[in-house]
């Protein structure tokens, strides 16, 4: 395992639990510092970018330590981890939100992701740590364990469209009322917010793969028009969907 630099040499409780991460073969663990670069990463994650280069190098970890996500994945993907890092630098939590990740074979895999911020012995925050998983179906002979599987699923499959939170609490087989209370509790917000941020991502997303119309890109991600779609990824995003595709397409 490469050293850590900066303050995470002191950590050393956090980077003894290596062996353990190391032993999980589906899910991607990280270490960040403020900056945003590695400080350590688990096995997984190593042998995903190995698969993602193309002269087929080993898992070397020397590779990713020191490094940003602009370093190692297309500015698109980086901006948007970026924002996820100063959102949880500032002391919030990123639960079970649902992604698309760019997977070694050149396809894309849906993922829930978490994040969390890390703080040194004074409580001064440091870095973040994340995991992230594919998200099974919710037909999977391996479960997950969460109570709201196939919510999330359900949301994967069905984010362009009008969803109501009666439909989502049928399929977590609770009341409204109930849903929306734990469904808060777990994401730290409210089911509707989390569909928002799900339609922003992927649009943004579709703004730099695709060559859709601006008008298809919001109505192919459930927004009522084009201005609507407009002026809420630029509240979300800080820029304009136009801005945007002309930032990140081609990189």
């Amino acid at each position: 395992m490469a050293e850590p630099i900066a303050s995470f040499t002191a950590q050393h409780g956090l980077l003894q639990l290596a062996d353990l991460f190391d032993s999980l073969e589906e899910i991607q663990v990280w270490i960040k510092d403020r900056e945003g670069r590695y400080q350590w990463v688990n096995r997984a994650f190593r042998l995903n970018f190995a698969l993602t280069q193309t002269d087929a190098a080993p898992p070397d970890e020397k590779q990713i330590i020191g490094k940003t996500d602009y370093d190692l994945s297309p500015a698109f993907l980086a901006d948007q981890f970026r924002l996820d890092d100063e959102y949880v630098l500032a002391g919030n939590r990123i639960a079970n939100r649902i992604e698309q990740v760019s997977q070694p074979d050149g396809t894309n895999a849906w993922n829930i992701t978490n994040k969390i911020p890390l703080a040194d012995a004074s409580g001064k925050t440091i870095g973040t740590a994340g995991l992230t998983r594919i998200l099974k179906s919710q037909n999977s002979e391996i479960a997950s364990g969460s109570e709201f599987d196939a919510v999330l699923a359900y949301l994967r499959d069905n984010y362009h469209t009008a969803i109501s939170n009666h439909q989502l609490a049928s399929r977590a087989h609770m009341s409204v009322r109930t849903f929306e209370r734990k469904f808060r509790a777990s994401f730290h917000m409210t089911p509707q917010k989390y569909l928002r941020k799900l339609q922003m991502r992927m649009a943004a997303r579709a703004l730099v793969y695709t060559n859709k119309p601006l008008a298809e890109v919001a109505m192919s991600c459930g927004f009522a028009d084009q201005s609507h779609f407009s002026r809420e990824f630029r509240a979300h995003f800080r820029r304009t969907p136009r801005e945007y595709r002309e930032m990140f397409a081609g990189k």
